[in-house]
Protein backbone atom coordinates (compact mmCIF):
# COMPACT_ATOMS: atom_id res chain seq x y z
CA UNK A 1 0.00 0.00 0.00
CA UNK A 2 1.02 3.92 -0.38
CA UNK A 3 2.13 5.85 2.76
CA UNK A 4 -1.94 7.08 2.55
CA UNK A 5 -2.81 3.57 3.91
CA UNK A 6 -0.05 2.05 6.24
CA UNK A 7 -0.17 -1.74 5.79
CA UNK A 8 0.77 -1.96 9.64
CA UNK A 9 -2.36 -0.18 10.60
CA UNK A 10 -6.05 -1.59 11.18
CA UNK A 11 -9.31 0.75 9.93
CA UNK A 12 -12.76 1.51 10.84
CA UNK A 13 -15.04 2.52 7.61
CA UNK A 14 -15.43 5.75 9.27
CA UNK A 15 -11.26 6.63 8.43
CA UNK A 16 -9.72 5.93 12.10
CA UNK A 17 -6.87 3.91 12.26
CA UNK A 18 -5.22 2.59 14.98
CA UNK A 19 -1.63 0.43 15.44
CA UNK A 20 -1.52 -2.26 17.93
CA UNK A 21 1.77 -2.92 19.89
CA UNK A 22 1.04 -6.04 22.39
CA UNK A 23 -2.10 -4.97 24.60
CA UNK A 24 -1.63 -1.10 23.61
CA UNK A 25 -3.14 0.85 20.61
CA UNK A 26 -2.58 4.00 19.24
CA UNK A 27 -5.18 5.44 17.05
CA UNK A 28 -5.94 8.70 15.04
CA UNK A 29 -7.69 9.00 11.53
CA UNK A 30 -6.56 8.51 8.20
CA UNK A 31 -5.10 11.00 5.47
CA UNK A 32 -8.05 10.66 3.85
CA UNK A 33 -9.79 11.57 6.19
CA UNK A 34 -8.13 14.71 7.41
CA UNK A 35 -7.63 15.39 3.64
CA UNK A 36 -11.73 15.24 3.37
CA UNK A 37 -11.68 17.90 6.64
CA UNK A 38 -9.74 20.49 5.45
CA UNK A 39 -7.69 22.35 7.83
CA UNK A 40 -7.97 20.79 11.02
CA UNK A 41 -9.24 23.96 13.34
CA UNK A 42 -10.07 21.79 16.95
CA UNK A 43 -9.89 18.58 19.05
CA UNK A 44 -11.31 17.28 21.55
CA UNK A 45 -10.38 14.77 23.44
CA UNK A 46 -11.26 12.34 26.15
CA UNK A 47 -9.51 11.96 29.77
CA UNK A 48 -7.39 9.45 30.71
CA UNK A 49 -8.89 6.85 32.53
CA UNK A 50 -11.96 6.87 30.66
CA UNK A 51 -13.28 3.64 28.93
CA UNK A 52 -14.55 3.66 25.50
CA UNK A 53 -16.61 0.51 23.41
CA UNK A 54 -15.79 -0.51 20.13
CA UNK A 55 -17.24 2.02 17.56
CA UNK A 56 -18.16 4.53 20.92
CA UNK A 57 -17.78 7.88 20.11
CA UNK A 58 -14.79 8.93 22.04
CA UNK A 59 -14.08 12.81 20.65
CA UNK A 60 -14.68 15.37 18.32
CA UNK A 61 -12.54 17.37 15.30
CA UNK A 62 -13.20 19.98 13.79
CA UNK A 63 -12.31 21.19 10.67
CA UNK A 64 -12.63 24.43 8.48
CA UNK A 65 -15.48 22.54 6.75
CA UNK A 66 -16.75 20.40 9.19
CA UNK A 67 -17.39 19.28 12.63
CA UNK A 68 -17.19 15.14 12.98
CA UNK A 69 -17.14 12.52 15.64
CA UNK A 70 -14.43 10.47 16.66
CA UNK A 71 -15.08 6.79 17.29
CA UNK A 72 -13.23 3.88 18.82
CA UNK A 73 -11.54 1.32 16.97
CA UNK A 74 -11.84 -1.18 19.82
CA UNK A 75 -12.66 -0.95 23.43
CA UNK A 76 -10.31 -0.17 25.95
CA UNK A 77 -8.89 2.16 28.52
CA UNK A 78 -7.59 5.42 27.86
CA UNK A 79 -3.67 5.48 28.75
CA UNK A 80 -2.71 8.68 27.33
CA UNK A 81 -4.38 11.80 24.60
CA UNK A 82 -2.06 13.61 22.67
CA UNK A 83 -2.14 17.03 24.18
CA UNK A 84 -0.21 18.92 21.75
CA UNK A 85 -3.41 18.83 19.47
CA UNK A 86 -4.60 21.04 21.55
CA UNK A 87 -2.26 24.01 20.92
CA UNK A 88 -1.71 22.57 17.60
CA UNK A 89 -4.99 20.93 16.02
CA UNK A 90 -2.79 20.88 12.35
CA UNK A 91 -0.75 18.26 13.09
CA UNK A 92 -3.26 15.85 12.51
CA UNK A 93 -3.14 17.47 8.95
CA UNK A 94 0.59 17.59 8.57
CA UNK A 95 1.55 14.10 10.29
CA UNK A 96 -1.83 11.80 10.60
CA UNK A 97 -0.19 8.95 11.03
CA UNK A 98 2.70 10.01 13.68
CA UNK A 99 2.69 13.28 15.39
CA UNK A 100 -0.62 13.71 14.60
CA UNK A 101 -1.91 10.48 16.71
CA UNK A 102 -4.79 11.36 19.21
CA UNK A 103 -5.49 8.43 22.05
CA UNK A 104 -3.28 5.65 23.23
CA UNK A 105 -5.31 2.96 25.04
CA UNK A 106 -5.50 -0.42 26.72
CA UNK A 107 -6.98 -2.93 25.05
CA UNK A 108 -9.98 -4.86 26.42
CA UNK A 109 -10.00 -7.52 23.94
CA UNK A 110 -7.64 -8.16 21.50
CA UNK A 111 -10.51 -10.26 19.30
CA UNK A 112 -12.01 -6.98 18.28
CA UNK A 113 -8.93 -6.08 15.97
CA UNK A 114 -10.57 -8.52 13.49
CA UNK A 115 -13.83 -6.84 12.76
CA UNK A 116 -11.43 -3.64 11.91
CA UNK A 117 -10.83 -3.28 7.84
CA UNK A 118 -6.82 -4.25 7.26
CA UNK A 119 -4.70 -1.88 4.49
CA UNK A 120 -6.32 -3.31 1.45
CA UNK A 121 -9.44 -3.10 2.39
CA UNK A 122 -9.57 0.40 3.30
CA UNK A 123 -7.91 1.55 0.67
CA UNK A 124 -10.52 -0.35 -1.66
CA UNK A 125 -13.45 1.74 0.35
CA UNK A 126 -11.86 5.16 0.06
CA UNK A 127 -10.60 4.72 -3.79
Amino acid sequence: MSDEVPDELRYLESHEWIRVDDAAGTVGITAFAQDELGDVVFVELPNVGDTVAQEDQFGVIESIKAVSDLYAPVSGTITAINENLFDQPELVNDDPYGDGWMIELELADASELDALLDASAYAEQIA
